[in-house]
């Protein structure tokens, strides 16, 4: 018996049944079995009632329901395909919208999740699949950077400020890919992040001292959301980060600052005090290990060779850690969990020096070797094994040059940025604070 919904009007007692095929523009109820002998109850096909239907094949453009232990059922489907048990489909549409499962971070399924299974992660804004063994972004139609070791360049000037992002895989060569655009163009501004956000802070827009913190999901280019303020205004500041809290540190606001104020990456919201660095002071550059945030150099208002740092996971002020081999501001830092390289900078004049030191230890910086090109006003990103120099002046610069942070040497030629510009800031997905 074939039955169609033009044969199905009006009212059905439960128990009703029929056999052969049920064909309908819409079915709601649960469905159990498989295509051949299933077994349904609820309304159906505008039926009323509660009637058990029992049926060789549903076909049906509109489902909702249960299909735990259905299989066949879907095929064709054009919208409104939902189940809360567990089904087999050979092809599901939907014209409108389907909803999937989804959440935060910290409420991914666990290892026994199914290798392929799909979510939206809520907290980063994108989709994610599980390859068997962690979680992954989903690409959409263009390049997804990787999640592993991308580095972020943002804003600066080429003599007019810029809004620009680009971004580099930095495990290899090659030239930036533009990512998208700062929430505000501006420059001499600062940057942090965990593993899948990246944060920049402050700088300055038309001699206009700025306050903003917007960010990015590293995984997903695009443009940036706001974030909140910072506790003050201020530009070339210096940033550093762990895997949950990012600090920015120093700065001027026309009057060189001691300011320290922190943000939880993950949470948008307005930064907190942190407490003080040992010498207030601008054009100063950071990094970190998972601990321990490292401030190096700055003016104040003279050129020096202060290092001071804090542990990143309390507030306080920070502590001498030693000196810079040479006095400079407007340079960069970059670091591996183990160890910081601070790079080029204003002496006066500009250097093309590469230091290092232990980040766990304290003590005066060791040479490191030489970049390609000698700049100021560049900026730094690194993996837990190669640091990233981009930008800067040199004029004004495009140039990229990379280093192996565990060993000593001269820095080679890495690819350039998308912009010629200085005064800008940079972080990745992989730095040492993160491991």
């Amino acid at each position: 018996m074939s039955v169609t919904r033009s044969q199905l009007i009006g009212n059905v007692s439960a128990g009703a049944s029929f056999a052969g095929i049920v064909t309908a523009t819409s079915f709601v109820g649960n469905v159990t079995g498989t295509a051949s002998t299933a077994t349904a109850a609820g309304t159906a096909f505008g039926l009323t009632g509660s009637p058990n239907v029992t049926v060789g094949v549903i076909t049906a453009t509109s489902y909702s329901g249960d299909g735990s232990g259905l299989t066949g059922v879907g095929v064709g489907a054009t919208s409104n395909v939902n189940t809360t048990g567990i089904g087999t489909f050979g092809t599901v549409v939907a014209t409108n919208d389907l909803d999937i499962p989804n959440g935060t971070t910290a409420q991914r399924p666990g290892i026994s999740t199914t290798t392929g299974s799909f979510r939206y992660n809520s907290e980063y804004e994108t989709l994610e699949f599980y390859t068997g063994t962690a979680w992954r972004p989903i690409s959409l139609g263009s390049y997804v950077p990787s999640p592993t070791d991308t580095g972020v360049f943002g804003g600066g000037t080429t003599g007019t400020i810029v809004n620009t992002i680009d971004y580099i895989t930095i495990a290899t060569t090659g030239n930036a890919t533009d990512f998208g655009d700062l929430l505000v163009e501006r420059n001499i501004l600062a940057a942090c992040s965990s593993s899948t956000r990246g944060v920049f802070g402050g700088g300055q827009n038309a001699y206009i001292t700025l306050n903003t913190i917007d960010y990015i999901s590293i995984a997903s280019a695009g443009s940036y959301a706001d974030f909140g303020d910072l506790t003050v205004a201020r530009y070339f500041l210096a940033a550093c980060s762990s895997s949950t809290r990012g600090v920015f540190g120093g700065g001027s606001t026309g009057t060189n600052q001691n300011v320290i104020d922190y943000i939880t990456i993950a949470t948008t919201g307005n930064a907190t005090d942190f407490g003080d660095l040992t010498l207030a002071r601008s054009g100063l550059a950071a990094c970190s290990s998972s601990t321990r945030g490292v401030f190096g150099g700055g003016g104040a208002p003279t050129v020096n060779n202060t290092i001071d740092y804090i542990t990143i996971a309390t507030t306080g002020n920070a502590t001498d850690f030693g000196d810079l081999t040479i006095s400079r501001f407007y340079l960069a830092a970059c670091s591996s969990s183990t160890r910081g390289v601070f790079g080029g900078g204003y002496v006066p004049g500009n250097s093309n020096v590469i230091d290092y030191i232990t980040i766990a230890s304290v003590g005066n910086a060791t040479d490191f070797g030489d970049l390609t090109v000698t700049r100021k006003d560049l900026a730094a990103c690194s993996s837990s094994t190669r640091g990233v120099f981009g930008g800067g002046y040199s004029l004004i610069s495009n140039v990229m040059d990379y280093i192996t942070i565990a060993s000593v040497g001269n820095a080679t030629d890495f690819g350039d940025l998308t912009v010629q510009r200085g005064r800008l800031a940079a972080c990745s997905s992989a730095h040492g604070g993160l491991s």
